[in-house]
């Protein structure tokens, strides 16, 4: 059999960060398997069935009638030939009874496919040919919207299709790899099927270069949505240049009743937007180390801040590296003008997660935690090295998210891999790495991968061991609260400078806290934490972060806020009275609006949850006012 054969390459996603593609794996067999087979070996004789081996593939999805065929064909000893007899079987076979056209849509239906998709599949490309219907299905379904979001609980998580992957919390996207499963992809296929779909060939040629060839169709629409929204904007919205509000010293900043001017904040808000006619798209660099790593020292010998931001106080915003177009040069302009430090965690551990950081902290000697973290998946992992087939060749994971795989596709991976002695075969090969990037899937046993451990997880993303656990957390909530977190080793790397600037203590405004990354990569710096203002709406990850603070004998003062929305002018005056200021402002909007995997409410900063931006520029412009006038 040639494995080469495969007619359908399942792509993985390019380290754009975009994904939404989930194949129809929600029932039946494991159709990833199809190829178009060539010739088939010389029909044995016939057999008698054996029961267990047509209860097997009966078991798997295929129907009895179509397994005895295949044994008769084959003999029921090469289960691997009657595997691949059923995938490549032509649905209108005359030795069959019946070959009707409800017979064909019944044999794709059993493969997890719609019907009323199988029945579009089928009027575009007859019957007969059923190699042809299954890619049209395949591209249906990666252009088909996504269903609702759903996490993974312990207690349900057999029940959760292995497929849905949508409306991540975290931004990123399933694929922050270099690798890639399909580098051959053909580019004029895809810029043919992009104008059929009604795009401009312009907008289609733009979308594959940004986007790079090896880009599922669905990262390439929604790439030409997102360009075609971000242009939206620029009509509506004129192209004025509102001043910044400008620290005073005034009488009206010594009163205890002074508020921030709510008609320039308005008008602010009304062009967050606004786009420059003739401004591109802040570029992603690559590699993405910033302003340096432990192992790439800082190339940068200075960066010239505008005055306005310089520090104290110190600030520090994160976000996910690859959004709409024009996000970045928003949140640029809006802070500062500073430009976007863009970095990929797996230059310090062993997963990737690529952010953009704008902050006015120096850049110089910097230095990193200790001891250093693995940095490969066998050193983080030993455990797995003693399973790991020599043709999965990872050595990173990719962004680490807040879903897992259910054990129902594990249990297909298994069960698939079982049918070969030796190696599987090139396009089974294909099939399990893509399902190991997707979901991070490790090896645990012969044939036997698994997802992550919230512990792991945890020690990947620089926490202590069960910062996550106990408590009454349930294992859904640790990895939905670990997954929208920061990098505790990337962030500490840049806080780093603040060491020999705040010995006796720092005091910290930690907007969107989540379990508390930023105060994690303080202490661990061995930075004290002298006051710290947690605002942070989620109750799990208020008492996440608590139970850190009393379990690390924390000496200095944790205050709780719920709501960002609640934290006005009066309150930020009287903590800083109170603290004698904040020396760093720090924290990472929610990107739900922002990630390439959230098709549904990909809105950018005008997105319910990600235009909570402008409220961390209000609180930072508040503080920075109010320190002027200290």
């Amino acid at each position: 059999m040639d494995g080469n054969s495969s007619d359908f390459d399942w792509d993985t996603e390019d380290e754009l960060e975009i994904e939404n593609y989930s194949p129809p794996y929600s029932s039946g067999v494991m159709h990833p398997y199809e190829e178009a087979v060539v010739a088939s070996t010389e029909t044995n004789s016939v057999v008698s069935p054996s029961c267990k081996t047509i209860d097997h593939f009966v078991g798997m999805g295929f129907s009895k009638e179509l397994v005895t065929k295949a044994i008769e064909e084959n003999g029921d000893e090469n289960t691997n030939l009657i595997l691949e007899t059923l995938l490549r079987y032509p649905v209108k076979d005359s030795s069959l009874p019946s070959s009707s056209n409800s017979k064909v849509i019944d044999h794709f239906i059993g493969m997890g496919f719609s019907e009323k998709l199988v029945t579009k599949a089928i009027q575009e490309n007859g019957e007969g040919n059923t190699d042809s219907i299954l890619e049209t299905l395949l591209t249906y379904s990666a252009l088909e919207k996504s269903p609702a979001k759903q996490h993974i609980d312990s207690d349900h998580s057999s029940d959760m299709e292995g497929s849905l992957m949508e409306d991540f919390s975290d931004s990123d996207s399933l694929y922050e790899t270099e690798e890639t499963i399909n580098p051959d992809s053909d580019e004029e296929s895809r810029l043919l099927f992009l104008t059929k779909m009604g795009y401009t060939e312009e907008e289609a040629s733009a979308a594959i270069e940004r986007c790079g060839p090896d880009s599922t169709i669905a990262e390439l629409t929604d790439f030409i949505c997102a360009a075609q929204m971000a242009k939206a904007s620029d009509s509506l919205f004129p192209l004025e240049v509102y001043p910044r509000p400008k620290p005073s010293c005034n009488d009206e900043l010594k009163h205890k009743k002074r508020r921030f001017d709510n008609d320039l904040w308005k008008s602010k808000k009304q062009i967050r937007l606004e786009m420059n006619g003739d401004e591109e798209a802040l570029h992603l660099p690559n590699p993405m180390i910033g302003f340096g790593t432990p192992t790439d020292p800082c190339h940068v010998a200075n960066r010239i801040l505008p005055e306005s931001a310089m520090g104290p106080p110190y600030f520090y915003y994160e976000n996910v590296a690859l959004a709409p177009k024009g996000v970045w040069s928003t949140i640029s302009r809006f802070l500062y003008d500073i430009q976007p430090e863009f970095v990929d965690s797996l230059y310090f551990c062993a997963s990737a997660r690529k952010r953009g950081y704008v902050h006015n902290l120096p850049i110089e000697n910097r230095f990193p935690l200790v001891p250093l973290p693995p940095h490969t998946i066998h050193e983080a992992l030993p455990l797995t090295r003693k399973w790991w087939p020599s043709w999965d060749t990872r050595t990173k994971l990719n962004c680490l998210q807040t879903c897992i795989a259910s054990a129902k596709l594990t249990d297909r991976i298994r069960k698939a891999l079982g049918l070969h002695d030796g190696e599987p075969t090139p396009s089974v090969q294909k099939f399990v790495i893509h399902q190991c990037k997707k979901w991070n899937l490790v090896w645990v046993g012969r044939n036997k991968l698994a997802p992550l451990e919230p512990d792991e997880v945890e020690m990947l993303l620089g926490f202590p061991k069960n910062h996550t656990r106990g408590g009454g957390i349930s294992r859904t909530d640790r990895y939905k609260s670990l997954g929208n977190s920061f990098q505790v080793d990337t962030v500490a790397y840049h806080l780093s400078v603040l060491k020999d600037m705040y010995p006796q203590g720092i005091s910290v405004l930690s907007l969107f806290s989540g379990i508390g990354g930023a105060e994690v990569a303080l202490h661990r710096l061995g930075i004290p934490l002298k006051n710290v203002v947690s605002v942070e709406i989620s109750e799990v990850n208020r008492n996440i972060l608590s139970s850190w603070w009393e379990q690390t004998n924390q000496k200095g003062t944790l205050i709780h806020i719920e709501d960002i929305q609640h934290l006005d002018d009066n309150k930020i005056e009287h903590m800083m009275n109170h603290f004698g200021g904040f020396d760093l402002v720090i924290g990472g909007s929610p990107c739900n609006n922002l990630a390439g995997s959230n098709r549904h409410h990909r809105d950018g900063l005008e997105g319910k949850e990600s235009s909570l931006f402008f409220d961390y520029v209000r609180i930072l412009d508040t503080v920075k006012r109010f320190s002027s006038s200290r």
